[in-house]
């Protein structure tokens, strides 16, 4: 797994063990992490998955995410995790989100989460694994919720008549854009029976 995130390692993990497939985080390698200099989320998703195979002589499997913001040209976009600076934290990226959009009316507050994965055979793989999801809704005006993370407090999901930071973790992993991208992944998985 190209991150040393927990929470994804637990989440993928138990997605793939059906399949009889186990994931490594790749901080128990000694090498640097990618340099994400693609311009779009898919993009980032394959260098980190090649560069992880590279250096772990292993398939690798990397996810790049974000929230897209349709009144601000898509922002932040793949810079969602350092959106308000190299410094960034949730709350700082939050309030910056907040300050950006103070402006919007409630009707023109649309935005989607959006996950790219990438699955690299090995670091030479011409024909990757890619799997996409997408989990629309509206930017609130305030934050609300104790569950989830990033801008789950700001992200109103209109089906459920309440943020992502407000709905049981369970759900959220059904229904988010990371749910469906994974959803999307082991049904190519299985098709292709990968060993």
């Amino acid at each position: 797994m190209a991150s040393g995130n927990a929470g994804k390692l637990r989440e993928f993990s138990r997605l793939l063990n059906p399949l009889g497939l186990t994931l490594r985080p790749q901080k128990e390698w000694s090498f640097e992490e990618a340099i994400e200099d693609g311009l779009t989320f898919i993009e980032n998703a394959l260098i980190k998955a090649r560069h992880a195979a590279k250096h772990t002589g292993l398939p690798a499997l990397a996810d790049d995410s974000g929230l897209v913001v349709d009144a601000l040209d898509g922002r932040p976009g793949i810079f969602s995790a350092r959106f308000s600076g190299e410094n960034a934290d949730s709350f700082s990226n939050n309030q910056k989100l907040l300050d950006s959009m103070k402006d919007i009316p409630g009707d023109s507050r649309s935005a989607h989460f959006y996950c790219a994965l990438a699955l690299m055979r090995h670091a030479a793989d011409p024909s990757p694994i890619i799997a996409t999801g997408a989990w629309f809704g509206l930017i609130t005006r305030k934050a609300s919720g104790e569950h989830g993370f990033g801008y789950d407090p700001l992200f109103w999901v209109p089906e459920h008549e309440c943020t992502s930071a407000q709905l049981d973790p369970d759900v959220k992993n059904r229904f988010s854009h990371r749910g469906q991208a994974m959803k999307s992944l082991v049904q190519q998985l299985r098709q292709e029976k990968f060993e």
